[in-house]
């Protein structure tokens, strides 16, 4: 083979330093945040790395090289993130004893108007009405005077300083309900058991620790990178210690649990991989697509059902409508073996 013009040499030069960087974020999943707060940010950009590296290997095949090795192995390695950043196995089933679970981060309902659009109160409303979800997780949740939310069974849980709320809706009896009250954060993750026929069930909703950036500013909203990766450091150490917290907590459980919310982190994460323990991703299990959760550019998955490996999961789904900066999730499940 002819030697490397110098593009391609740079091209090649450019092929490696983002291929070490998608070996170090394979290896993020390993490492505690607690422990390496600033290359946990590495992991946020994961599934861009995958697909740059995909595109090398294209490149070089075209060019005749046998440099597209290089990613080719990386890529292969990681083989088993794939299956994190697109689905492959969409499910088409609906049965009747089905449990539909949803979960939503609707930022406030607008309250503050972050958004110019009207009544996204009410389109949330009438979406959730149409889906008519047996259990409902939704995150940042406004009490507002005229919620036309109606379960027969519902908790609600003010976040520790924030004024946003924790909401779980039943249409199943909530036999317990709890709250774990993160320290020093607005941020929070409650739980609810609930009694479907004769089985027992608990659900935990969850929202890790916001990184509070501003996706459309330049840097997002600091003035410098460095400023921005100390900030992202400390969010990092937060959610681990949360998710931590909510471990320990299911491991105490004695019943099926579900794990659903707003991870604010992707599932090539720390965190993930903690909370995903002895779970099945409804996602990995029954989606289709990149399976985008969060409305930026770039197809981010951070919104999560996660269920015990003795449940069946039926269907997943992630609705691309436009009435908060996340977009709502459902899975139909079926708990009884």
């Amino acid at each position: 083979m002819r030697k490397l013009s110098f593009p391609d040499k740079i091209i090649f030069l450019l092929n490696s330093i983002l291929t070490l960087a998608l070996c170090l974020a394979f290896l993020l999943p390993f490492l505690s945040p607690k422990l390496f707060p600033q290359i946990a940010v590495l992991g946020l950009v994961t599934a861009p790395l995958i697909l740059v590296n995909i595109l090398f290997v294209v490149y070089w095949l075209l060019k005749l090289k046998r440099h597209f090795l290089l990613s080719s192995f990386v890529l292969v390695l990681g083989i088993h993130h794939f299956s994190a950043l697109f689905g492959f196995s969409e499910k088409q089933v609906f049965l009747n004893d089905d449990c539909k679970i949803m979960s939503y981060n609707v930022r406030l309902f607008n309250a503050y108007k972050w958004s110019t659009k009207d009544s996204l109160n009410y389109k949330i409303y009438d979406f959730i009405k149409e889906k008519d979800p047996d259990i409902l997780a939704i995150q940042e949740f406004y009490p507002e005077k005229k919620t036309a939310i109606h379960y027969p069974y519902q908790y609600l849980e003010k976040n520790p300083g924030s004024k946003a709320y924790q909401a779980l809706y039943s249409n199943y009896k909530i036999t317990n309900q709890g709250s774990l009250g993160f320290q020093d954060s607005g941020n929070n993750a409650i739980f609810i058991d609930v009694l479907k026929n004769q089985d027992t069930l608990r659900i935990y909703n969850v929202h890790l620790q916001s990184f509070s950036i501003d996706k459309n500013a330049e840097n997002f909203g600091e003035k410098n990178s460095e400023k921005l990766l100390k900030k992202l450091s400390v969010f990092f150490k937060k959610q681990a210690v949360q998710t931590s917290m909510i471990e320990q907590h299911v491991k105490s459980c004695p019943y099926k649990t579900i794990i659903t919310g707003d991870f604010n982190n992707n599932a090539f994460s720390w965190v993930y991989r903690k909370l995903a323990t002895d779970k099945e991703d409804a996602f990995i299990n029954a989606g289709s697509g990149f399976g985008k959760t969060f409305d930026y550019f770039f197809p981010m998955r951070i919104d999560f059902i996660l269920v015990d490996e003795s449940i069946t999961i039926n269907n997943f789904k992630s609705y691309p409508v436009n009435y908060s900066d996340h977009y709502p999730i459902m899975a139909r499940v079926n708990i009884t073996n």
